[in-house]
């Protein structure tokens, strides 16, 4: 990762970092965790983004917060931030000073074969169908497909198209990430190819939409995959904060030229909800639906009216 990866990590909001990491923020304040603490010492600074605690006086920004609560060194923490908000830290940079000058670009070439016959590997299938119970369709219109490392690390492999249908980046999803001999190798949840675009997910989708249609926003690619398995139409972004001018006229314009509404379930905590009011901002149309109490996200909440698995014949 460079100097630009980590600034951006940095200017993650420092009470959404807090959250993430089970702090309960009230009014820019939460119970400190690095003391024991009855008062709510540990103050959020979000002008600064910053964190400090006025008890024992333990301070920082995001980074330092990731590190110190969950015993990370800072390499780890950088790559946690990264996996917990979607952001895309890239796995190779060019050496020589000529190649650095040069824009990142994504060899779309290179990985096309991958996808024009998807194979899944049982722990894709296990992963797919029986704990995320996704239409087997669904799964097919994606293009999902799957490879393992020579470490022997199970990777789900998710194409990003843009709305013409052309490769425009890829995301490689590890399988094996909440076991324990993954983590012990220390392999990271999500990797990107260098000079991948992955903002918006399943562009092609709004090629299909008839006048006045309906399109679901979510956060990631799992809520879109539980959306479209739900029967409706779905794209998902990992942050607005991702969203470059393009993309934000490509979704301006559906709701102009189609008179497309908008809707999306936010995650039930508050950096869902803050990515709901950046998203409302850029269109004034967007509904919001509320989450049962018992979901934390659409997925969980489609895993929870499908119980059983949906392998497909012959699976």
């Amino acid at each position: 990762m460079d100097h630009f990866e980590i600034t951006r990590l940095r200017q993650l909001p420092i009470e959404g970092v807090a959250q993430r990491i089970e702090l309960h923020v009230s009014r820019h304040k939460s119970l400190c965790p690095f003391h024991d603490d009855h008062h709510a010492s540990l103050s959020f600074n979000t002008r600064s983004n910053t964190y400090r605690c006025f008890a024992c006086d333990a301070h920082g920004g995001t980074i330092d917060l990731v590190m110190r609560h969950l015993g990370k060194s800072f390499p780890d923490a950088c790559r946690w931030l990264a996996d917990s908000h979607n952001v895309i830290l890239t796995e190779w940079k060019p050496t020589t000073q000529a190649a650095q000058s040069q824009p990142p670009t994504f060899d779309a070439t290179r990985y096309e074969p991958f996808f024009e016959r998807p194979w899944l590997s049982q722990e894709a299938r296990r992963f797919l169908f029986d704990e995320r119970r996704l239409s087997p369709a669904v799964v097919r219109w994606c293009r999902l497909t799957s490879w393992t490392d020579r470490l022997q690390t199970h990777w789900l492999q998710i194409p990003y198209y843009d709305a013409n249908g052309k490769l425009i980046g890829m995301q490689n999803r590890n399988l094996d990430f909440n076991k324990e001999d993954g983590n012990l190798r220390n392999v990271p949840r999500f990797r990107f190819p260098y000079g991948a675009r992955c903002s918006i997910y399943n562009l092609p989708v709004t090629a299909m939409l008839q006048q006045g249609e309906p399109l679901y926003i979510t956060e990631g690619c799992s809520d879109c995959w539980a959306m479209l398995s739900a029967g409706h139409k779905a794209i998902a972004i990992p942050s607005a904060t991702l969203l470059s001018r393009a993309d934000t006229k490509l979704l301006t314009d559906l709701a102009t030229e189609r008179q497309t509404t908008f809707h999306m379930y936010p995650d039930r905590d508050a950096p869902g909800e803050r990515l709901f009011m950046q998203l409302k901002a850029a269109l004034p149309s967007l509904e919001h639906h509320q989450l049962p109490p018992t979901c934390k996200d659409f997925a969980d909440y489609y895993m929870s009216q499908h119980p059983t698995p949906s392998r497909p014949e012959g699976a």
